[in-house]
């Protein structure tokens, strides 16, 4: 069973050809994650248009892919590329493109059949994909705004995620985390009323 590891407030260590593929020259952690939230910024208002919105399947791969592409591409060249080597978490790189697709198959499963609420079914599918780790970093903030997604997809309003930056370390960080962990054991509920707090 993959579960939830221990996260240092530097998130998923990049290896040496990771970091090979940072685009800007940047000095400290803290230009990164500022460089990389103003890409963010500009792929969550593209994710989120109404445009968007209507063509958009995000249960499928390839939605998954170019969306961590679009919030990465101006930061990393590896941008909307599975990571090729095995990290502190999630699976081993060889299981992404066998697990991957059993999530997404899953989320559009509950919501034809309406097996969970849509935030549970959006707060699911986030866990899942944290669990798996696809792309060799920005898991958490990528898996957050595919269920924002969904959610704004199928009409609802998006999470606000404890209304707080979650990369840095602080209590709402720790929350999350901890709620993560549970629902490793098998109990969503924390994680879903974090998701809307």
């Amino acid at each position: 069973m993959v579960t939830t590891p221990n996260l240092s407030p530097e998130n998923t260590e990049l290896s040496a050809d990771e970091l090979a593929g940072l685009i800007p020259s940047l000095a400290t952690k803290q230009d990164l994650n500022e460089f990389e939230r103003e890409n963010i910024i500009v792929a969550t208002a593209w994710a989120l248009s109404e445009r968007i919105l209507k063509q958009c399947e995000p249960w499928s791969e390839a939605y998954i892919r170019e969306l961590h592409r679009r919030m990465f591409e101006e930061t990393w060249k590896w941008a909307g590329i599975y990571r090729k080597i095995n990290k502190n978490l999630g699976v081993p790189f060889e299981q992404i493109r066998e697990q991957l697709p059993t999530v997404l198959g899953d989320a559009k499963y509950w919501i034809d059949n309406k097996i969970y609420d849509l935030d549970e079914i959006a707060v699911r599918m986030h866990h899942r994909l944290v669990l798996i780790h696809p792309f060799p970093n920005g898991n958490g903030r990528h898996a957050r705004l595919v269920a924002d997604v969904l959610l704004a997809k199928l009409g609802r309003k998006p999470f606000t995620w404890g209304a707080a930056n979650l990369v840095s370390p602080g209590p709402p960080r720790e929350i999350y985390i901890a709620a993560l962990k549970t629902a490793d054991s098998g109990d969503i509920q924390p994680l879903v009323k974090f998701a809307r707090s």
